[in-house]
């Protein structure tokens, strides 16, 4: 295993975060507005039919750039997070191994996968927690509460303070620690699997799409109903859920049933293939760039 360079990590980790960012976000943004439209009450139709319906009402009530809405926060936390994310799992494969040539089991690659996602949980939780306030919050609605991320910012810290801005830390770890040791492992166990003979590691780009995309899809089959709770959780007013995560999957369970935890399923592995396909081929990319700019950095 080549040795890891927090540098490098750093640089094509975040290109290649910003590429997942520009590919995915409108899908995005359509699968939170799925998962957090109101409970219709007797008689009364749900707000968004679909994600064709949803797409077609977000682009006829706020155009195009509606469906980019709350797009600024990830994409500023996307370097230092994507960084995070591929030095975590460079660190979580290098513990593992007796020497750096050893080639490690699905089950090891999954382990360093899950490093992965607890190093990211600092950065991820208060963006993820500004985006899809951003993304709820329809223009033309009711009244508008934040003019942007930074406001967001502002207005949760006035609330609650640090702990607001870092409301659904637990749900975003029950989200991505699993996930991000599927989405490793597969990435990995692919990228074996589709390299030329004698030249394992090595894909071209249409590879490196196919390993990227299929990880991303494999990723969002594990983390889709925690993603759920999550966005419940961090949109919902103060003392909506007195017991976190757990009073929202009751409240789920009780009112919706299991369905529910797959709310807006179809957007996510839509935007799961390309947008992950964008962000893996970003970051082989960048580092091919570094390796051959600066081979000892």
């Amino acid at each position: 295993m080549p040795a890891v360079s927090p540098a490098k990590d750093f640089l094509a980790g975040g290109f290649g975060g910003m590429c997942l960012v520009a590919a995915g976000h409108p899908l995005d943004t359509i699968k939170v507005r799925l998962q957090t439209q109101p409970t219709p009450g007797p008689g009364e139709k749900l707000l968004y039919a679909g994600t064709l319906d949803c797409a077609l009402k977000t682009v006829r009530n706020e155009g195009f750039l509606g469906l980019y809405k709350g797009m600024a926060a990830p994409l500023v936390g996307v370097t230092p997070m994507f960084a995070v994310c591929f030095l975590g799992f460079g660190i979580g494969k290098k513990l593992q191994q007796k020497h750096p040539e050893e080639k490690l089991t699905a089950v090891q690659l999954f382990n360093a996968g899950m490093l992965s996602g607890v190093f990211t949980t600092a950065i991820m939780t208060p963006g993820e927690r500004i985006k899809c306030l951003l993304q709820v919050q329809a223009a033309g609605t009711g009244p508008k509460l934040y003019n942007g991320p930074m406001d967001v910012v502002k207005v949760l810290y006035k609330e609650g303070g640090i702990r607001s801005i870092y409301k659904g830390t637990c749900a975003t770890l029950l989200r991505d620690v699993p996930a991000s040791g599927m989405y490793f492992m597969t990435y990995e166990w692919l990228k074996r699997m589709l390299s030329p003979v004698g030249k394992e590691g090595e894909l071209s780009p249409l590879r490196t799409i196919v390993a990227g995309g299929c990880a991303g899809m494999f990723n969002w089959l594990v983390a889709i109903g925690p993603d759920v709770l999550k966005s419940r959780l961090q949109t919902a007013p103060e003392g909506t859920y007195p017991n976190g995560i757990r009073s929202v999957f009751v409240e789920i369970m009780r009112t919706e049933g299991p369905k529910a935890l797959f709310k807006g399923a179809a957007p996510v592995m839509i935007r799961a293939f390309p947008a992950n396909a964008a962000c893996f081929l970003g970051y082989e990319m960048a580092i091919k760039f570094l390796n051959y700019i600066a081979p000892n950095l």
